[in-house]
């Protein structure tokens, strides 16, 4: 699988990258990039072999969606949101659907919707919201049962993909217990609304939108077709809550080296001492952070959720966020005043790479979470406000 899907994203990198430019300009979002993606088979990287797809292991994933964002990271930043939702749906094993209550229709319900990602469908997140962010527990999005399925009304804001995914994975609580917070597989079509919201500093391209919904969906869209394992979800598989936009911040930063090396030697500013210290210490702080994100994959494919693997898993999001901006900005300075035009792939860099830190959990909230862990507490409950 590994070669198959790296040499796939190794082959795409140079397209993305061609196209970045105009779409972070317009804000446009990156539809030949996803026509590529579908094309070359990877929406259905994390999908089980025997479901049709690649079978691929979080460390895999991570290897590809690093190279994705050498290309453009809005592309491999909303990739991420798809393989966030198939990889949690595949990693849900027998042993751990008995655990939690999913039925064997649950598992049929699930396996169609990985079956559809394996033949090129591909899924949104619809998690945040405004006011709340990405706290599942204090959500205003809510949900009741109807005779033939779920009824959600609600609204969601930086929904990467908006308006052009096949579905969007939407969590929501339940409307006669606030407690129980539930993920529904929403079908694009009537019901779903994008406001088009997102103008924003970097990783303009992802088409962040806000979502509205008042919609009914079937009864088999109930992730896992129980009540309340959201929350459950995230306290098991904090991975692809936390550390799976790491890897996209690694390609980022290693794209800033690149663009910097480029335009230094252009301009045959390469013998400087200066410049080539800058690019040293990028690349060793890149690399550093990469071996973070990568024990933080190899750990989650050995023993996900143990306490060990989490703690991995939150160092890799704070290194990978902190160094991609530091590294960008570095980079941007060694090249000087030119590299600030806007067009210049190192202005966009900068500013993508400057999101990495921003998105949940922030580099705040992972430092966090680490110093309590380091202090011997439970850092998914002793915290001032709600993890998730």
């Amino acid at each position: 699988m590994t070669v198959h899907a790296l040499a796939a994203a190794r082959r795409l990198t140079p397209r993305f990258a061609a196209r970045a430019a105009e779409h972070d300009r317009d804000g446009s979002f990156p539809a030949d990039d996803f026509r590529d993606l579908r094309e070359a088979g990877l929406f259905g990287l994390m999908v089980p072999r025997e479901l049709g797809g690649l079978g691929a292991s979080f460390a895999e994933y991570t290897a590809v969606a690093t190279e994705l964002a050498r290309g453009n990271g809005a592309t491999a930043l909303v990739f991420n949101m798809h393989a966030s939702v198939t990889g949690a749906l595949g990693a849900v094993t027998e042993e751990l659907a008995e655990a939690l209550g999913v039925s064997e229709e649950a598992l049929a319900a699930r396996d169609r919707l990985l079956i559809a990602a394996a033949q090129g469908a591909w899924y949104g997140v619809a998690m945040s919201e405004r006011g709340t962010g990405a706290r599942l527990s204090q959500l205003s999005t809510v949900y009741q049962p109807t005779d033939d399925g779920w009824h959600l009304k609600g609204s969601k804001t930086f929904c990467s993909g908006a308006g052009h995914a096949d579905g969007y994975l939407v969590a929501a609580r339940s409307s006669t217990d606030q407690s129980v917070v539930s993920q529904f597989l929403v079908p694009a079509g009537a019901g779903l609304s994008v406001e088009p919201t997102w103008d924003a500093l970097g990783m303009r391209a992802t088409s962040s939108h806000d979502l509205h919904l008042d919609v009914t969906v079937p009864g088999d869209r109930l992730l896992g077709g129980v009540e309340g394992l959201a929350l459950v979800i995230a306290q098991l598989m904090p991975h692809w809550l936390v550390a799976s936009y790491a890897a996209v911040y690694v390609g980022v930063a290693r794209a800033a080296i690149d663009a910097a090396a480029e335009h230094l030697n252009a301009r045959n500013l390469a013998g400087l001492p200066a410049v080539r210290s800058r690019l040293g210490r990028a690349d060793a702080a890149t690399a550093a952070a990469e071996l973070a994100v990568a024990e933080a994959a190899r750990r989650v494919d050995d023993a996900p959720g143990d306490a060990e693997t989490n703690r991995w898993v939150w160092r890799a999001k704070l290194l990978a966020g902190t160094t991609a901006a530091e590294v960008a900005a570095s980079m941007l300075e060694a090249a000087g005043t030119s590299a600030t035009r806007r067009g210049h792939p190192l202005e966009r860099l900068y500013r993508d790479a400057r999101c990495g830190s921003l998105h949940p959990a922030t580099s705040d909230v992972c430092a966090d979470w680490l110093g309590i862990a380091a202090l011997g507490g439970d850092p998914d409950r002793d915290g001032s406000v709600p993890r998730w």
